[in-house]
């Protein structure tokens, strides 16, 4: 008989945005996952395997005991409207994610899913600029395994509305089939599922999914 695998120590970052909150649910739920670390900005629901330190990550205590984890789902993200600025919105969607994910890879964590985008490119906007600089420093940080998720539009419940999402959202749903499948809407649920499952089984290397296949 093979013996079950111990459950892990999972950190959460982004936990109250549209992919993160998906993530946090499942993880909940999940058998595997022995407690979720999910530092936030305002206080979450309480639950008897979530431990939910409140900070607002200025600056970031490299002290902190929350870094130590087995594995990492990172769903940091903001919008350039949100954020004032493109300075202020690379601060968030590449130098956060960055930061976090070596703060808890020097605490010992080994499995990193990071929640990316589609077309993220050196080659691309400012936006797909600034993405891939996320991915190029979290590849930076040795995880021995990486996966990172290039969703197309997140088809999700927001707390705030975002005009260029809900228009693209209408657009996919009113031309369906005739969008190629790599740039339909994607469901946060199935975001989420996807990284927790690659931080749970933790598989050697680097792994890269692509919107058409979630």
């Amino acid at each position: 008989m093979t013996a079950m695998a111990q459950p892990l120590r999972l950190l959460l970052l982004g936990a109250t945005g549209a992919v993160g909150r998906e993530v946090l649910a499942q993880a909940l739920a999940d058998s595997r996952v022995a407690e979720v670390v999910a530092p936030t900005r305002r206080p979450l629901g309480a639950h008897e395997r979530l431990r939910n330190p409140v900070t607002d990550f200025t600056p970031l205590d490299a002290a902190a005991p929350w870094w130590q984890a087995d594995a990492v789902v990172s769903a940091l993200g903001t919008t350039i409207k949100v954020a004032g600025s493109q300075t202020a919105f690379a601060a968030v969607d590449r130098d956060l994610v960055i930061e976090t994910a070596r703060l808890a890879r020097q605490a010992g964590a080994t499995r990193l899913a990071l929640n990316s985008s589609l077309g993220a490119s050196a080659q691309g906007n400012f936006y797909l600029r600034t993405k891939a600089q996320a991915e190029e420093g979290v590849r930076a940080l040795g995880y021995p395994s990486l996966t990172i998720v290039r969703p197309s539009l997140i088809a999700a419940e927001r707390e705030t509305v975002r005009p260029g999402e809900v228009a693209g959202l209408w657009l996919s749903r009113a031309l369906g089939p005739l969008i190629p499948r790599r740039y339909r809407p994607v469901a946060a649920a199935r975001i989420a599922s996807t990284l927790l499952e690659a931080a749970l089984q933790g598989a050697p290397g680097e792994h890269i999914i692509e919107s058409e296949r979630l």
